[in-house]
């Protein structure tokens, strides 16, 4: 019971085994920067929600990850987990047992998971209040040892027993209310040869230059390929989560770096990346700090760094946008630069500012020790570099290009005025008009 070679390994501390387009992964992380003792099934739909524990019945076991197969191993005995597209998980077990049980000991009216035997199909069905998702386990080979707290309220342990004695096979589904019955379609063996083959022809795409120089790549190109999932919720296109663990939202610069890096091999799924902040761009024209499932936050922005990112996209796209995607573009980058030109600069000022270190994407960075709402040097370099792609696309369009042109400058010049001290720039209060903290960096 051996599958076929997957790819590099990885440790699963530090990246969750998941697969493009789905909402679940395998994991210890269950919270920020908390590790539980089991992998559990953990889904980011409403958010990230440890659902089912998933543990061996022996308590010794080394876990393996790689981007097609998840290997529990105690010698040569074996628990495996590959993907059976993007809701689905199947897992098998050769003298080796596991227990799968549900997260959350408690179910309250508004609360935990819920267990139950389908008079259907004879699967067992975990319903979670926090996903507002069901987690349907169908046995395709062997057999349960032991069931507990079926149909359980209140505290219980709710589990699912497979035991070690004999070759054993489930199918784990995520899903919304019905579906039908879970049929075993193809072999384990071929779903770990399909992973590996879309994981390598992802990597082949968008990392061809890869080499025995360059050990990360493969890597780097799983997290990237892992950390997708399908349009869901407010995620209104194929998205790259920045992890599947707690960092699982799309924040309104790096999708940038994301399209960036996607660009060359996978341009469809690059430029999705770009746009999706602006599919919940407001009436002021801002850009909403973070987008995932069930929530889009509009309490800080992100520095405007789309331009600059915009001409290094369209740089790497093999085939250039069409008209119609450029004038899209261009009105929403627009309306996202006027933002900063109307709602960011004080009475009397040319330089815009920050209202907190969140909206600088360095949210921690000592520029902002001394004062929170500063207008800085980064800010103005971003907004020039945007407007000048503005210009740049309004005469390429055949609109007006000279309100982007004579505004970069506005700024550039101020920029320089205001904020360079002669050796390195400084920061600005926009209320007192004194200089804040200085910039870490120096040209």
């Amino acid at each position: 019971m051996t599958a076929a070679p997957s790819g590099p390994e990885f440790g699963i501390q530090d990246i969750p085994f998941s697969y493009r387009g789905s909402w679940f992964n395998i994991s210890p992380v269950v919270a920020e920067k908390t590790y539980a003792d089991d992998l559990h099934l953990v889904s980011h739909q409403t958010g990230l929600h440890p659902v089912l524990r998933l543990a061996p019945t022996v308590a010794d076991t080394t876990v393996v990850a790689t981007p097609a197969l998840l290997t529990w191993r105690n010698g040569p005995d074996r628990v495996e987990a590959v993907y059976d597209g993007p809701d689905t998980l199947r897992i098998r077990g050769r003298r080796l047992g596991l227990r799968v049980a549900a997260a959350a000991d408690t179910l309250t009216p508004f609360s935990g998971t819920y267990l139950y035997l389908d008079p259907l199909d004879g699967s067992h069905v975990f319903t979670s209040y926090e996903t507002g998702r069901r987690y349907r386990v169908t046995v395709l080979s062997g057999g349960l040892a032991r069931t507990d707290g079926v149909e359980a309220l209140g505290t219980a342990d709710r589990s699912l027993h497979l035991a070690g004695d004999q070759p054993w096979e489930i199918a784990i589904e995520e899903y919304a209310t019905a579906r039908r019955p879970y049929v075993r379609s193809v072999t384990f063996e071929r779903l770990c040869h399909d992973r590996l083959a879309e994981f390598t022809a992802f990597v082949d795409a968008v990392a061809p230059w890869r080499n025995a120089d360059t050990p990360a790549a493969e890597l780097a190109a799983y997290v990237l390929w892992s950390a997708t999932v399908a349009p869901a919720g407010f995620v209104t296109r194929p998205a790259v989560l920045m992890s599947k663990h707690w960092m699982d939202k799309v924040w309104s610069w790096d999708h940038c770096f994301n399209a960036i890096a996607l660009a060359a091999g996978e341009p469809e799924l690059a430029w999705h990346q770009f746009h999706l902040p602006f599919d919940h761009q407001d009436e002021a024209g801002a850009l909403p700090d973070s987008v995932t499932h069930s929530e889009v936050l509009h309490n800080y922005v992100k520095p405007p760094i789309h331009g600059w990112a915009l001409r290094h996209l369209r740089r790497r796209l093999p085939q250039p946008p069409d008209r119609a995607a450029l004038t899209q573009t261009y009105d929403r980058l627009a309306r996202w630069t006027r933002f900063w030109l109307d709602a960011r600069r004080a009475p009397g000022h040319d330089l815009p500012h920050y209202q907190h270190g969140n909206d600088s994407g360095w949210d921690n960075a000592t520029t902002f020790d001394a004062g929170r709402v500063l207008q800085t040097a980064d800010l103005a370099a971003f907004l020039v570099a945007q407007l000048r792609c503005l210009a740049d696309l309004a005469s390429e369009l055949g609109e007006p290009a000279d309100q982007w042109s004579r505004e970069a400058d506005r700024i550039n010049d101020a920029m320089l005025r205001e904020l360079w001290d002669g050796a390195r720039f400084t920061a600005r209060n926009p209320h007192t008009g004194r200089g804040g903290p200085v910039v870490a960096c120096s040209t």
